[in-house]
């Protein structure tokens, strides 16, 4: 859904409903991951800024779509959700790099996450 939102220009609710009643088979998660979505939509600006504080030497709008979307996803749970623990967080967001980034997209996400929970002192 963030990649859709980035790359489109739609509207928060269009999107989020095109992605669960058109394109995902499962509804399985369909509550954490609106809230997650809707969440960063509302934080974004804090989000981006916090994303680019670390990121000294990649502006966010020359990172990869996927890159960029994987960071925002992970960046607004470190900051909201106190339960996930930091590893969580990490580990989903490098799986994902893995999957739909570059070979580099791992790598350069851990690294920005790992300075983001630094910085936010998260265990």
């Amino acid at each position: 859904m963030l990649f859709q939102l980035d790359g489109t220009g739609l509207e928060l609710e269009g999107v989020v409903d095109e992605f669960w009643n058109h394109l995902c088979e499962s509804r399985e998660g369909q509550e954490f991951a609106t809230s997650i979505v809707e969440g960063y939509w509302a934080s974004r600006e804090n989000v981006n800024k916090t994303i680019s504080d670390v990121s000294h030497h990649w502006r966010i709008e020359r990172m990869t779509k996927v890159d960029r979307n994987i960071l925002r996803l992970a960046t607004y749970e470190l900051m909201t959700f106190v339960d996930i623990p930091r590893r969580v967080t990490l580990n989903e967001a490098v799986e994902l790099a893995k999957r739909f980034g570059t070979e580099a997209s791992p790598g350069f996400v851990n690294g920005v996450l790992d300075r983001i929970a630094a910085d936010l002192g998260k265990d």
